[in-house]
């Protein structure tokens, strides 16, 4: 079963990195994430690879390890992959299903695309980048 409209915007939301974004940016974003479905046991991700794509699960388990060990498992609302998207560095993690799952996934090439568009989306993902980095207090 597919994500109704609605409810691609309302998980796109959910994720920091788009956060301060508007409804109809939230579209320009959905209408470029493709939703598809991975069997349990499929790597999504390896680290130390280039990034490629960025991932949101709908449902579904992935597990996260770095180097070998395993660090966390991942469940539908999570993302993964969006530093590496942007900065264009390798993957930190290695990220496999460990059930079958449902997610969204953007392509490098989309995402730049979509940005050189709509410049108020990279601001708006500057700005949370840059919250995240921030120090605390000062």
């Amino acid at each position: 079963m597919r994500l109704r409209k609605n409810a691609k915007l309302e998980l796109l939301a959910s994720i920091p990195l788009f956060s301060g974004c508007s409804r109809r940016e939230l579209e320009q974003i959905g209408s470029i994430a493709d939703e598809t479905n991975v069997p349990e046991g499929r790597t999504l991700i390896e680290q130390n690879q280039p990034a490629h794509e960025f991932f949101a699960l709908i449902d579904g388990t992935a597990d996260v390890r770095r180097n070998g060990r395993k660090v966390s498992t991942m469940s539908g609302g999570d993302f993964f992959g969006e530093i590496a998207l942007i900065a264009k560095t390798p993957r930190t993690a290695t990220v496999t299903t460990s059930s079958p799952v449902r997610l969204l996934v953007i392509t490098d090439r989309d995402f730049d695309r979509v940005l050189g568009e709509a410049p108020s989306i990279a601001v708006k993902i500057l700005r949370e980048l840059g919250a995240r980095l921030a120090p605390e207090s000062l």
